[in-house]
């Protein structure tokens, strides 16, 4: 599945991926292929991702990894998952 991570200043991430987690408002959930669409808002927390999308260079210092997935923090935002393609509009 294809991910899109983007922020107000530029795109963070695009690549493919085997599975995103992230902190919705009512609790971190977790989307992998074939995916049901969805559109949720998110509350602070981490978006993690395992896979090996292109980080933009410029931003790789926000990004961690744990054990074998990505992390980034956000303070909120929202995400769109549909055919097997997730975006995070991350604040």
């Amino acid at each position: 599945m294809h991910l899109e991570i983007v922020n107000p200043e530029a795109s963070l991430v695009s690549g493919e991926v085997e599975s995103v987690t992230v902190p919705g408002i009512d609790g971190e959930f977790q989307m992998l292929k074939n995916h049901a669409p969805i559109v949720s808002v998110l509350q602070a927390g981490k978006v993690k991702f395992e896979g090996n999308p292109k980080i933009t260079e410029e931003y790789k210092g926000l990004f961690s990894k744990e054990g074998n997935k990505w992390v980034f923090h956000i303070d909120g935002g929202t995400v769109e998952c549909n055919n097997n393609r997730v975006i995070i509009l991350a604040d």
